[in-house]
């Protein structure tokens, strides 16, 4: 195979494996293990929205054979006093005046449906289920609060020390948005809102946790975003020193955001209950428990006041919106932040405002979701973008155009404080360029002629656009680890985790080509703390930048080392040699050396242990007038690096979508979907399509079917796959239209930016559009269903 792959459709390695059922997941993890086999734990989790706890009765359950643990919160300061603590608050914030974190189980409190107040460790997980359910507890009840009209009335208080439910309230302003508006020429106001949703990954949480007491070291093998976070939470919560821990995470299937939150309690309870018992222990989350105690997202409540010229340029535009962040805040305000910095768009408004309140109420928390979000911001910019095409009899891309960021703007700074905490500045791009492609991938301008065609069949369609610029590589940093082997074969090692981004591929070709060897010969490992104990996680849509970075620099130390000693045992200039399919060269000659004799010869030795390593030994090689190993150099053939941006890479793109909506039944069919992306230069264009077909699934599930559905007393009353519905392949499209336009970054070596999250961000603005144009209805609230819409014809009759 070329060892020029960059840019190339090369096919995933890691596919055949899960094809044929070989993949390895933490339910997986030490099955049939030895020394007494695998103890299971169970959690009771609160029935209850909002209850006092005033008793916890657990003597059912302390004789019961084959039960080794059960806890409360009251047992676990004793193992650990930290655990007695409440989890922590990951990310802190200075607008975060009254930021709550749970308990690993419930002290004195439970705030929502699911939250954990027992655990049991018994032989199996039937007995583990059988014990739990012999627990009786005790509640006092309180009111709750659901929804965030709830929150806002404040008539009850989710947490008794946080005034008015208000974890946070943030403004951010460019200008005088409130002025300019006042002043332009016209004027619309718009109410909209985006339901509760969540990710529901095929394989929910789960860990296993060994402990050695031997050496005093502890295992935990989890399906997480972050090993790395992972382990510093085990060892601050256990009192652990970090080089006592490893955190591993085998495949994962499906994160998509609910999986960079950490520590779950289980995450930590698992290690407690194994250093304790001197036993493996597991716990494998079931699927109600993941719509119940995990995470979710996407429930905000926006009001918009915008000002714009005859053209339809923004001239003013103010925000105030309401998030609901559930009962606790433990990923800080990253969801409403980037909702409020992002909502910009590829914009330039001339002034904008946004105010922002984050709001307890007793349903599981928010943290973020595939987007992450992001689909509210654009949402609510296309929408408005949509209002003012529709106020001025305007097509909708000609007002889109006019807003448009240039191409010899950038880098554009928007004047905003973005999620990482550094400036919102775009660093490339070309809008006009994707809009025009995308006009003519869906064709926008042949639409009205198909809509006359259909009309006349008694059918009848919409076509709708969206907009968005999505951050992507957010800091602080990631490495990488890359070690040449005597057999020539190539490790390398990443901290990031992998839930299906085709990392062992993408990272490959990047080594490839940057070391000059087989593709084939390249090995990647992820999530392996003894392999990279530094490192951030995968989210953010930032695998491919940060960790492709970090891969690039540490091949490129490699390939340093590698031509310094070919060099000195060819008898050559560096720069006479090159690298072509694992062979180090003399150009114009035939002198060569493979790379596994190369790191042979890296690692002087005193022992040969076969043919090969004779090579290396001390009477075949060095001088004798020097020390074996330079001052500044080590053994081994091996680079590692680590690669920190200045700041966030801004990717972009735009999707169009033709949809029919039926005159009696009122239901939506996809009848032609296209995509335009740019995420700088592609390292594999099939592994990013592939990434944006997901997304676009993914999204035409939030945009037209799945919604978190809570009742007045916060039971969520579809926590199951009967009840919250996702789209079948009958209802995505069968094919997706995609284009790219590559702008490279200039803020990393590689010259890319993050597209996972891409094919998600703009669907629920893209539906309202097309299914507005379809109807002649606005269009304010998603998700929305056949029945809603229905509803809506019904009283925009009644009121017309």
């Amino acid at each position: 195979m070329s060892t020029k792959l960059f840019g190339e459709k090369v096919q995933r390695v890691e596919d055949q494996r899960f094809l044929r059922g070989k993949g390895r997941y933490v339910d997986d993890v030490l099955v049939g293990h030895g020394d007494g086999g695998v103890l299971h734990a169970a959690v009771l989790r609160s029935p209850h929205a909002h209850a006092r706890i005033v008793d916890i009765d657990v003597s059912a359950v302390l004789d019961l054979e084959g039960v080794h643990v059960v806890w409360t919160h009251e047992d676990l300061g004793a193992m650990a006093p930290q655990m007695a603590e409440p989890l922590p608050l990951l990310i802190p914030h200075p607008q975060l005046t009254h930021g709550r974190t749970q308990y690993a189980l419930a002290k004195d409190e439970v705030n929502y449906v699911g939250e954990a107040i027992a655990f049991v460790v018994a032989d199996d997980r039937y007995l583990a289920e059988d014990a739990v359910g012999r627990i009786r507890v005790d509640y006092e009840f309180l009111p709750p609060v659901v929804g965030v009209d709830a929150a806002r009335a404040a008539a009850h208080l989710v947490h008794d020390d946080v005034p008015g439910n208000v974890a946070a309230r943030m403004e951010q302003e460019n200008g005088d948005a409130r002025a300019a508006i006042a002043s332009a020429p016209h004027t619309l106001s718009l109410d909209l809102t985006i339901e509760r949703s969540a990710s529901m990954p095929m394989e929910g949480r789960g860990t296993v946790a060994r402990w050695d007491p031997d050496i005093g070291r502890l295992t935990v093998w989890t399906s997480t975003q972050t090993s790395t976070g992972v382990r510093a939470a085990v060892a601050a919560k256990l009192g652990m020193d970090l080089a006592q821990v490893d955190v591993i995470t085998p495949d994962v299937g499906g994160g998509f955001g609910v999986k960079i939150n950490h520590p779950w309690p289980e995450e930590l309870l698992v290690p407690l209950a194994a250093r304790s018992l001197g036993a493996v222990v597991k716990f494998t989350e079931d699927r109600r428990e993941h719509f119940i105690s995990s995470a979710h997202e996407r429930g905000q409540v926006h009001h918009v006041e915008v000002g714009y010229d005859d053209e339809g340029r923004v001239l003013g535009l103010d925000v105030q919106f309401w998030h609901d962040n559930g009962a606790y805040t433990p990923y800080g305000l990253i969801v409403p932040i980037i909702t409020s910095t992002q909502l910009l768009g590829p914009y330039k408004p001339g002034s904008y405002r946004v105010v922002f309140e984050s709001l307890y109420t007793n349903t599981v928390m928010v943290t973020p979701y595939r987007g992450a979000g992001r689909p509210q911001g654009c949402y609510v910019m296309e929408r408005t973008m949509d209002a003012i095409a529709a106020a001025l009899g305007r097509d909708r891309t000609e007002v889109r155009s006019v807003n448009f960021i240039q191409p010899d703007e950038f880098p554009y700074d928007q004047g905003l404080i973005f999620q990482d905490g550094r400036e919102l500045e775009y660093d490339s791009g070309d809008y006009p360029a994707s809009l025009e492609k995308l006009k003519a991938l869906v064709g926008w301008d042949e639409f009205p002629a198909f809509r006359e065609e259909l009309a006349r069949e008694g059918r009848q369609v919409g076509i709708g656009l969206a907009c968005y610029v999505e951050g992507t590589g957010v800091g602080p940093y990631e490495g990488a680890h890359v070690h040449i082997e005597t057999s020539g074969r190539v490790k390398v090692a990443i901290g990031l985790t992998t839930q299906g981004q085709g990392h062992a591929t993408a990272f490959a070709q990047v080594v490839a080509d940057a070391l000059g060897v087989r593709f084939e010969n390249i090995e990647v490992v992820s999530g392996d703390t003894r392999r990279m104990p530094y490192a951030v996680g995968t989210f953010a849509s930032r695998a491919a930048v940060m960790s492709g970075s970090a891969v690039h620099l540490a091949a490129l130390r490699a390939r340093e080392k590698v031509l310094r000693i070919a060099a000195e045992a060819l008898e050559a200039a560096e720069d006479d040699l090159e690298i072509v399919d694992g062979v180090v060269s003399v150009r114009g000659t035939d002198a060569s050396i493979d790379l596994g004799t190369v790191a042979v010869l890296s690692n002087p030795l005193r022992y040969a242990f076969d043919e090969a390593s004779k090579a290396a030994t001390q009477f075949s090689v060095g001088d004798p007038g020097k020390p074996p190993v330079a001052e500044d150099d080590e053994p081994g053939l091996e680079g590692k690096d680590f690669y920190s941006p200045e700041r966030s890479t801004f990717a972009n793109g735009m999707h169009a979508v033709i949809v029919e909506t039926d005159p009696d039944t009122a239901e939506i069919t996809i009848l032609k979907y296209a995509v335009v992306h740019d995420c700088g230069r592609l390292i594999n264009p099939m592994i990013v399509e592939g990434q944006i077909q997901g997304g676009v699934a993914q999204g035409v599930g939030g945009a037209l079917y799945e919604r978190m559905a809570y009742d007045e007393s916060g039971q969520l009353v579809n926590a199951s796959f009967m009840d919250f519905l996702m789209p079948y392949v009958t209802e995505v499209p069968a094919h997706v239209d995609i284009d790219h336009l590559e702008t490279p970054s200039p803020l990393n070596p590689l010259g890319i930016k993050g597209a996972g999250e891409a094919g998600v961000i703009p669907s629920a603005a893209v539906f309202a559009s097309a299914i507005e144009d379809a109807e002649g209805i606005p269009i304010t609230a998603m998700p929305i269903s056949p029945s809603e819409l229905f509803e809506l014809r019904q009283r925009h009759e009644e009121t017309s």
